[in-house]
């Protein structure tokens, strides 16, 4: 595709919407990080892949000589997640402030060099007509962003849909910011199929884990008002069950795999118990005995 020339303003109209709302997007997550200091259920993986997606995202845009808002869009974006990720390592994983200043500094200099290095080494070649380079910096753009998305699915499996660490707030901003660059694109003279896609990706996976919810709140509604009505919250009954050994379908799946130490020591146990009760069978024989004598 060529590079594109006199943007609409209609285009530059939408992707100033998308743009305000992926630079704000990330913002109510890492508020409740912060005020919480909790991460569970926000996968670092999805949140650093999603700022690595930032290097091919913003240089493809910039490249393509997309419209400002949407050159701007893909550098916030990356510095958003990546605040995001250090906000994980710091609350979830436990590193120390400096570390993680540190280690969060570190990627963005390298990923800013690498975008810098990108744009420099693509643009002439894009000018001259070689398209393909820019073309595989948009597919792994796709392929980085759409993979930042299934780390969630994962978490969801394993509280049988229920979404949690995840501010809806944020997503419902992420969703809007992809809608509307989406319908920035289509403004423009000429749409971008692989610009396109990266958004309708993110719009189609952030609508499944919407679903997933409403639908784990509408399975849930009765064990929810019961615990309501009882002072209690879901998670408490839910630990209830555990406590007591109950079955409850609403439990989280746990790893059925046991540390092979574990079922050793187990075995092990169950073997001293049967000859401690042989020896002491055995003894109490000979006291018989002797008595009898």
């Amino acid at each position: 595709m060529a590079p594109q020339q006199d943007i609409p303003v209609a285009a530059n109209v939408l992707g100033t919407i998308g743009t305000i709302f992926w630079c704000v997007q990330t913002i109510p997550q890492i508020w409740t990080n912060w005020r919480t200091k909790k991460t569970d259920g926000l996968p670092g993986s999805m949140m650093y892949l999603w700022a690595l997606c930032g290097v091919p995202f913003g240089t493809y845009n910039i490249v393509q000589r997309f419209n400002y808002p949407l050159q701007v869009q893909a550098q916030v974006f990356m510095a958003l997640c990546l605040v995001n990720w250090c906000q994980i390592l710091l609350y979830h994983n436990k590193w120390a402030l400096w570390k993680v200043i540190l280690i969060g500094l570190a990627n963005a200099a390298v990923f800013a060099g690498v975008e810098a290095a990108l744009i420099l080494t693509l643009q002439p070649l894009y000018d001259a007509g070689h398209d393909t380079g820019i073309l595989v910096v948009g597919i792994i753009a796709n392929i980085l962003l759409a993979v930042g998305l299934l780390p969630p699915y994962g978490e969801i499996w394993k509280r049988r849909g229920r979404v949690i660490g995840i501010n809806f707030v944020f997503l419902s901003m992420d969703w809007l910011g992809a809608f509307f660059s989406l319908m920035s694109l289509a403004a423009q003279n000429s749409f971008d199929a692989l610009g396109g896609v990266l958004y309708i990706v993110c719009i189609f996976l952030e609508t499944g884990i919407f679903l997933s919810h409403v639908i784990w709140l509408v399975r849930t509604r009765t064990v929810r008002k019961e615990a309501a009505s009882r002072g209690k919250t879901f998670d408490d009954v839910a630990a209830e069950h555990e406590e007591r050994g109950l079955p409850f379908k609403f439990s989280e799946r746990k790893s059925s795999k046991k540390p092979k130490g574990r079922e050793s020591d187990v075995e092990m146990g169950t073997n001293s118990n049967q000859s401690q009760v042989l020896y002491n069978s055995a003894a109490t024989d000979i006291q018989d005995d002797s008595a009898g004598i």
